[in-house]
């Protein structure tokens, strides 16, 4: 063997802490989940939040706005702080600030002390969850290892929600709301003493180039005028003149931003992360599907409680059947097909089949049955979604310089928190509107009360069946970019031979079709 052969082999041979990767990602999950979880957990807690701590009606969106504006603004800072400073003291000190914050919520006596509490949520939250994301980047880099531990992150990442209904409805039924923020610090503390003293992170891959300033305050403050467009748009509807200049405010700053970038010699976002073909359409296929799954949450969670009568720990166990369909998707069908077929034909069909699930729910009425409509329709989802999932998070980061891991992996994120934000205050806007006007045609009809109550959930089905068309269309959309935009082929999986042949092979290198 030359020795330029030997070097290259002595170069790609995984370090010997690597034998710790898989307990590492045993933590990771953890971590990851305690913040999937923490933006659907709170949901079923606020009214209770709302009551104790005399929150007005008006402010109590803020409750979710203030996590989601912190958490969403400071993703991308987030990603180059794991980069700069590196991913396993970024990620142990957003657990425990997560923790902290998390400790502040359950014991808040006022409004102030909730809000400011949900923001720190978000800030530590920023940076625990694309450093997370780029540790398994960085240290799974056989691409067989690779697609079982994107599998399990994948279902995680799709699932958590749900698993935060029925936490949250267990919580808020059975003890007490303060319990959906105490819950964090148990998780907060074992992810961050396991990743404290099993995470060595391979050497190298850190970015030291000094802090893009004007980026992070041209980024920061373009998302957060962006998610908060989204947000007003919900409440004060899409021509409210703040909800105008918000949007016109973000569209401004995010283009100063790109200029910023292109300009800048040590970039917070390297322009060359986003405008990879395979990675531009990862994350604009996964920010759409996003949308749709965001929106379907709502609906399914106020059709399931209001409409069919369901407690809250009954609404969390109604959505089992998606996350067991997300698991299989992600770590079954997912895991094992990755290796022999290109990422794109996961991604795109896995998209189509979650459509289908949704188009099943636009026959919804109310006196549809769970087990004959919602279940089937929830699998279909689950299924899709998760197959889709787990190669879209493999390949966010794939191809990518560790020195840019961070920042991609909070580029995922960014486009999940956006494409929540977006789908939450699109989808309910398409259903209120749809509801009103479906009751204002047959109000004169209903001259009763038992009609006029009737009317009313009537008129809120409809509502919800005539948002989740656009739920459908948007993701056959995601459907269509994953199928057209990913043109990366399948993973090589190398062979690991003592003499190192093949070793050339153990990390996951873009294939260009043709």
């Amino acid at each position: 063997m030359s020795e330029t052969a030997k070097a290259t082999t002595a170069d790609k041979a995984p370090p010997a802490p690597d034998n710790n990767r898989w307990k590492a990602l045993a933590f990771i999950a953890l971590a990851q989940l305690m913040v999937v979880l923490d933006a659907t957990i709170v949901n079923i807690a606020l009214p209770s939040a709302q009551q104790d701590l005399g929150i007005s009606d008006g402010n109590r969106q803020w409750v979710i706005t203030a996590y989601a504006l912190a958490f969403g603004g400071l993703l991308l800072f987030g990603g180059r702080v794991a980069d700069l400073w590196g991913r396993k003291r970024t990620f142990v000190t957003g657990l425990i600030g997560f923790a902290g914050a998390s400790a502040l919520g359950g014991a808040a006596t006022g409004e102030a002390m909730m809000l400011g509490a949900r923001a720190l949520q978000g800030v530590f939250g920023a940076l625990l969850a694309p450093a997370a994301l780029s540790l398994l980047a960085v240290m799974f880099t056989d691409a067989k290892e690779r697609a079982k531990a994107f599998g399990i992150y994948g279902a995680i990442a799709g699932g958590g929600g749900a698993v935060g209904l029925i936490l949250g409805g267990f919580l808020t039924e059975y003890l007490d709301w303060r319990w959906t923020f105490f819950v964090n610090i148990p998780f907060a503390i074992v992810a961050a003493a396991g990743a404290y003293y099993v995470i060595r992170e391979p050497a190298g891959g850190r970015n030291r180039s000094p802090l893009d300033i004007p980026g992070v305050v041209l980024s920061t403050l373009g998302l957060v005028a962006l998610v908060y467009g989204f947000t007003r748009a919900e409440s004060d509807g899409w021509g409210d003149s703040m909800t105008i200049g918000l949007f016109v405010g973000s569209a401004v700053l995010l283009a100063a931003f790109v200029f910023t970038e292109s300009k800048v010699r040590f970039p917070l976002l390297p322009l060359r992360v986003v405008t990879e073909r395979n990675r531009a359409g990862v994350y604009l296929s996964l920010g759409l599907a996003i949308i749709a799954m965001f929106g379907l949450f709502l609906f399914l969670t106020y059709y399931l409680q209001i409409v069919k009568g369901y407690s809250p720990v009954e609404t969390g166990f109604a959505f089992l059947p998606m996350i067991a369909g997300m698991i299989a998707g992600s770590t079954q069908i997912g895991a094992r097909l990755m290796m022999r077929v290109a990422p794109r034909l996961l991604m795109g069909p896995g998209f189509l089949v979650a459509a289908v699930g949704m188009l099943l729910l636009t026959q919804m009425e109310v006196g549809s049955s769970y087990a004959g409509l919602l279940l089937p329709a929830q699998l279909l989802l689950g299924l899709g979604m998760g197959t889709a999932f787990m190669p879209a998070m493999s390949l966010s980061t794939h191809g990518v310089e560790p020195r840019d891991s961070g920042v991609a992996s909070a580029m995922v994120n960014t486009s999940q928190q956006v494409g929540g934000a977006i789908g939450t205050a699109l989808l309910n806007t398409i259903a209120a509107s749809a509801t009103t006007s479906y009751i204002a045609d047959r109000a004169a009809a209903a001259t009763s009360k038992p009609a006029q109550q009737l009317l009313q959930l009537d008129g809120m089905v409809h509502g919800y069946t005539n948002a989740i068309w656009f739920a459908v269309g948007i993701l056959v959309l995601s459907a269509v970019i994953a199928l057209t935009f990913v043109n990366t082929g399948r993973p090589e999986a190398g062979s690991t031979t003592a003499a190192g042949e093949g070793a050339e092979d153990e990390v996951m290198v873009p294939v260009v079709a043709h």
